[in-house]
């Protein structure tokens, strides 16, 4: 069975090795003590959010306060391709569960979307909470799922800034019912591309190829679907089209449904 584990920041945890000790207090200190209350000789990993991984041993437990040994140190690798999801605001707190099972899968990035047909609005000073909002879904959801990373929220993007994003990744994917390939299809197409060219340039350097890296983007509408017009945005922008299954699936579904697919065609799993 895997540790349970708690964050802190790079800063506090950069420069330990076998042996050091680290004292874990404030919010995660208490979660740690009063939640979970962990005792002496437990173990329990410490994650900087960005990859590391501090294998440790409580040495000691008291009122919002553990204090562990540090046993191994773990950089875990970024994967080589990177799944950006683009979720649009949905009600009902559907975003936020899709955001939630897509962090459990292995999502590296999330873009909150003001599509046209969202019927919730983050206008103002909801545009500054919203995000930080999804900051503390993702990091929960990341504890849970026991992370050493924790994905990236972004600000609220509108449909120019999601055009930007599709423009700088290696595939973008409108999961959209009227596709009519799916997202497998498509997923297998590109990686094989990426593939012969990466091993093409490796054969002419003499070099042997490894897995091609790249980054994917996956978008995801509102509740009452995207607008021709965000579809013929993306299209332009370079993004394709593609199909989950047969049946038309909430904005809390898709996307955790694509990150599976993608997960599996592409090796992550």
């Amino acid at each position: 069975m895997s540790n349970p584990v708690f964050y802190a920041t790079p800063q506090q945890l950069a420069g330990l090795g076998p042996g050091s000790l680290f004292t874990l207090d404030g919010a995660e200190g208490r979660h740690a003590t009063t939640v979970k209350r962990l005792e002496p000789g437990e173990p329990v990993d410490m994650c900087d959010g960005a990859g590391v991984r501090l294998v440790c041993t409580v040495t000691s437990a008291g009122k919002g306060v553990l204090t562990v040994r540090v046993e191994s140190v773990h950089q875990e690798p970024s994967p080589a391709i990177s799944f950006t999801l683009v979720q649009a605001l949905a009600k009902g707190d559907r975003d936020e569960l899709a955001i939630e099972t897509a962090t459990e899968l292995g999502i590296d990035t999330v873009v909150p979307w003001q599509a046209e047909r969202s019927i919730v609005r983050w206008k103002m000073d909801k545009a500054l909470k919203g995000p930080e909002k999804w900051r503390q879904v993702v990091g929960a959801a990341a504890k849970q799922a026991r992370r050493s990373t924790i994905p990236q929220v972004s600000s609220l993007a509108g449909t120019a800034q999601v055009c930007e994003l599709i423009a700088g990744a290696g595939l973008a994917l409108i999961l959209h019912e009227d596709a009519t390939d799916s997202v497998a299809e498509v997923a297998r197409s590109w990686f094989a591309a990426q593939q012969g060219a990466h091993e093409g340039e490796a054969a002419q350097a003499g070099k042997t190829a490894g897995p091609p890296a790249g980054s994917i983007v996956m978008i995801v509408g509102p509740e009452g679907g995207m607008s021709t017009a965000e579809v013929a945005a993306f299209v332009a922008a370079g993004a394709r089209t593609a199909l989950l299954g047969h049946h038309v699936l909430r904005s809390s579904t898709a996307g955790p449904a694509a990150v599976v697919v993608l997960s599996q065609e592409l090796g992550r799993w």
